[in-house]
């Protein structure tokens, strides 16, 4: 058996790539909308990162790699020579207090609106979200998209190239691309989201198409044992949807083609992080593979211990409980009490229910 695939202690250390986990407890790319009008992460967004520092390795929420990109009131990006200066004292401060972390790069594809991007919105097919957005003029419905061009998408990769060595550059350890929960990758791999013809539509070989050449074109550009990149199989999110057949089909492909480059990681969100599908892309991409059990339930720390002795998993991926546990690595491993999280914080401004959360220290 792989080492890949062998069980493994969740508080073990690990090589991912270039990437050195102290432990295998990964904290998830959470949207916290804290970075103002300007995209520019601030000294607040500093200290919130730093505060985690202790998971084995960070995954920041989702930045955008150009203006089009942009999918949310708040968001970071990654783009402007401020928006960098600001990632980078996020990364320095990360640094400091001995963590390690990789951007997430992330286009918006069809789920903005122009009232936040300030562009066009672009994205497989012409079909709109069926749902309302945030947007500075307050609540409003999706956009019917535009369809991009067969000689647009090259744009479209080197928009995600262009942001990762972006990222690079303000100090990120690596990063993971972001196809996953309805974004305009996932947008293309979903035959409900995606009505093309050839050669980027139809066959799930097609679908995959643009996946893999952003996949590629990043690591050409950064190196593989730097990139990571997300899936949604079957999360059915944001109006894209999946059938058993062609998740299987469509992700099977598309790990197959993934498998010899040789990544820093996969990582899998879906609800039964056990199943047949799950295990069966475990296998068959053979390098470390990240698992998290999705937005339904809140992770436990009995479930993380369980996939990891299963073998299931190279790391457990955990959102809200490092939202509400800046020390979630001590609290599992010490089998302590947790804070417990406030929702209406999560979305808000400034620091209450950011960085304001206490420590085991702190409350001892």
């Amino acid at each position: 058996m792989p080492d890949s695939l062998a069980p493994a202690d969740l508080f073990a250390p690990a090589a991912f790539g270039a990437l050195r986990l102290d432990n295998r407890l990964v904290m998830a790319p959470l949207t916290r909308m804290r970075s103002g009008a300007e995209g520019i992460p601030g000294p607040i967004v500093a200290e919130h990162y730093a505060q985690r520092a202790s998971a084995g390795l960070i995954v920041s929420e989702g930045t955008y790699p150009s203006f089009a990109g942009h999918a949310f009131v708040g968001q970071p990006g990654l783009v402007t020579e401020e928006q960098l200066a600001g990632w980078r004292a996020v990364t320095d401060a990360v640094h400091a207090n001995g963590g390690q972390i990789v951007a997430q790069v992330m286009h918006g594809g069809r789920a903005t609106h122009e009232h936040i991007s300030g562009h066009e919105v672009v994205a497989p097919s012409a079909i709109a979200i069926q749902a309302e957005v945030h947007t500075p003029e307050g609540k409003e419905p999706y956009p019917v998209p535009r369809a991009l061009r067969d000689d647009e998408l090259p744009g479209i990769v080197e928009e995600f190239v262009t942001g990762s060595r972006n990222a690079i550059a303000a100090g990120f350890d690596g990063v993971e691309l972001h196809g996953a929960n309805g974004y305009l990758l996932n947008e293309f791999l979903s035959e409900s989201s995606n009505h093309r013809e050839a050669p980027y539509g139809g066959s799930p070989e097609n679908r995959a198409r643009l996946v893999i050449e952003v996949v590629r074109a990043v690591v050409d550009a950064i190196g593989a044992d730097r990139v990571g990149l997300r899936i949604s199989p079957e999360r059915n999110a944001q109006d894209v949807f999946d059938t058993p057949e062609d998740a299987e089909a469509t992700y099977g492909y598309l790990i197959d083609q993934l498998a010899p480059l040789g990544l820093a990681f996969v990582s899998i969100l879906h609800p039964d992080p056990s199943g047949e599908l799950v295990q069966g892309l475990r296998t068959r991409f053979g390098g470390p593979f990240l698992v998290n059990s999705g937005f339904e339930s809140i992770t436990t720390r009995d479930e993380a211990l369980a996939w990891m002795a299963a073998g299931h998993s190279d790391a457990v991926v955990v959102g809200r409980a490092f939202l509400a546990n800046p020390d979630l690595p001590r609290r599992w491993r010490e089998n302590t009490a947790l804070n417990e999280l406030v929702p209406a914080t999560i979305y808000a401004s400034g620091a209450e229910g950011y960085t304001d959360y206490p420590t085991l220290e702190q409350v001892g």
